[in-house]
């Protein structure tokens, strides 16, 4: 859970660098860091990915942890190799844009996950993607969107990666008991702060809904695009959130046969409920919108009939003069009228009577 710092003191997440025995190898993003018995202990320099898989399999004591903020070719390539991955595993880690799954191979468990933050100034969400290996006392993580921030003396994540590493992962590298537990651990945090961080996106996107509701009963012409767009930031969100759902029971289907811990199994009870709470909001919003877009649809056609009724009681009005026009138009030599001295000012003055007329009805059924 999100914790509290003192003003001045460093936000130690859980993916940010910090004065503490890892290390980055040249060449490469990749970061490094090694646990013994939930400890933080020192990384040899340049260590490469086969180093992390010897120094796991050393004691099972130790846990190895990978970050890869911007994967290469090359990294996924060396990452194979030590970890002696399957070719289709590695086909996918080499494409983002994948939706959240869950996939074993042997004893590496692959999870593809999407974390979510509200853009307010563009009124988007924005999606980042993270593929996930375990394998026994190892873990990697990689993200997969290819938009950073390099800093003069650190490598972050992405806004919305820095995000998911900020909430409430200070405490995960403090707690030795949790780190104990193994990298299911790490996983299971990073999910945890992965679902917290849908609900200040739900809130943006219940902003949102609010105004487009004043909008609508407002008759603002643009409000129609707007529903739309925000219609597909809220299925976009369902589909991540739906998907991880799937995920989170996968995993936990395998509680049994893996032997997690009662602890890692509440922690991960946890996380699901939040992540229920999550999708039925989202469901919520999406079915408000719906009924939004209904509503506006209808206000839209009431206000088109508004208009066919004063088009059409104008019509009307020059309808009549003209038909009166129209008939002493004619070329006819034996008309009574025609040759009538009053003719002409009674044609006008019926003219202007039957317009009167007929606009005095129709402002009587409000069509005008």
């Amino acid at each position: 859970m999100p914790q509290n710092h003192a003003p001045g003191s460093p936000r130690n997440g859980l993916f940010r660098r910090r004065p503490s025995p890892d290390t980055a190898v040249a060449g490469t993003t990749r970061r490094t860091r090694y646990f013994h018995d939930g400890q933080l202990v020192e990384v040899p320099v340049n260590a490469s990915i086969a180093d992390t898989v010897h120094f796991a399999a050393a004691s099972p004591e130790n846990m190895a942890l990978c970050l890869f903020p911007r994967p290469t070719a090359e990294d996924v390539e060396e990452l194979a190799a030590a970890w002696d991955l399957h070719p289709i595993l590695v086909e996918d880690l080499q494409h983002a844009g994948q939706r959240p799954k869950l996939e074993r191979y042997g004893d590496v468990l692959f999870l593809v996950v999407r974390s979510a933050r509200y853009l307010d100034e563009t009124e988007d969400v924005d999606f980042s993607e993270f593929h996930v290996l375990l394998r026994p006392r190892a873990i990697s993580v990689l993200c997969q969107d290819g938009r950073w921030i390099d800093g003069t003396d650190e490598t972050t994540l992405p806004d919305n990666a820095q995000d998911v590493a900020d909430r409430g992962d200070s405490a995960l590298l403090n707690d030795r008991h949790l780190l104990r537990l193994g990298p299911e651990a790490v996983l299971y945090r990073l999910l945890d702060s992965i679902v917290d961080g849908f609900a200040p996106v739900l809130r943006g996107l219940a902003v949102d809904k609010e105004q487009i509701e004043r909008q609508v009963f407002s008759g603002d012409k643009a409000v129609t695009e707007r529903i739309y767009r925000l219609s597909q930031e809220v299925i976009d969100l369902q589909h991540a959130t739906n998907s991880l759902t799937d995920v989170v029971q996968a995993l936990r289907g395998g509680f049994e046969r893996y032997g997690i811990s009662e602890y890692l199994r509440s922690y991960l009870q946890d996380v699901a409920d939040h992540l229920t709470r999550v999708d039925t909001r989202v469901t919520e919003l999406r079915d408000a919108l719906a009924q939004i877009l209904n509503v506006n649809a209808t206000l839209v056609a009431q206000r088109q009939n508004e208009d066919m009724k004063k088009i059409s009681g104008w019509a009307a009005i020059l309808f009549a003069p003209t038909l009166i026009g129209a008939i002493y138009g004619m070329n006819f030599d034996d008309m009574p009228e025609l040759h009538w001295s009053l003719g002409y000012p009674l044609a006008i003055g019926a003219m202007l009577a039957l317009a009167l007329v007929l606009y005095a009805v129709f402002k009587m059924k409000k069509w005008m």
